[in-house]
């Protein structure tokens, strides 16, 4: 009896280093809340899950974007995109957003997994040239900014509006030319009707 206890102590004691292995890879296949919370605290900004997934309540259910309403194809995607440990694959998760596979891509799994004791470090990692909305905003300063990288209407206000300002300058002189050139006139021409006045009295 003693030797069966010691026996099954041993198998026990063999199966928790795998058993810790596989729910890692589950906890790590679903959310990473430490992301969030960094890119919270730093911006000062709401930021929910949406970030990174199609769901904004994060991948665990049965609604749309999340594991428990996925369809067999869904999941085939969401195992391969699980499998992608290694930077350089493309994935199309079901339950991430563009920018939640571009990270997958850029980083692999096991980067991130890696950085989630310094998700600060994240910045440096993403491409510095990915812009998937293409507001003029790398994906990388929208993370840190805490601003939707797949919405080109929503980034940091004074960032946004120096891009666009930068992108419309020649409509903007044109503009401000035509203004110009209207007020001027315009001045031109109350002093003439003045002048006219004067001389008929």
């Amino acid at each position: 009896m003693t030797a069966l206890f010691d026996h099954r102590s041993q198998l026990l004691f063999l199966a928790l280093p795998g058993l810790a292995l596989l729910l890692s890879w589950n906890s790590a296949a679903g959310a990473y809340p430490q992301f969030q919370e960094f890119v919270e605290k730093r911006s000062h900004q709401p930021v929910n899950c949406a970030m990174c997934h199609v769901n904004g309540n994060g991948p665990d259910g049965h609604q749309t974007g999340q594991i428990g309403g996925l369809n067999e194809d869904e999941l085939k995607r969401l195992n391969e995109a699980r499998a992608a440990l290694e930077k350089g694959k493309n994935v199309n998760s079901p339950i991430l957003n563009a920018f939640g596979n571009e990270i997958v891509r850029s980083l692999g799994r096991k980067e991130i997994i890696s950085l989630m004791k310094e998700p600060e470090k994240m910045y440096n990692e993403l491409p510095a040239d990915s812009d998937l909305d293409e507001d003029g905003v790398p994906d990388r300063e929208e993370y840190l900014d805490g601003t939707d990288p797949t919405n080109r209407y929503h980034a940091a206000p004074l960032k946004l509006f120096l891009i666009n300002l930068n992108r419309n300058k020649v409509h903007v002189i044109l503009a401000a030319v035509a203004i110009f050139s209207i007020n001027f006139g315009l001045v031109h021409m109350i002093r003439g009707i003045s002048l006219l006045s004067e001389k008929k009295r």
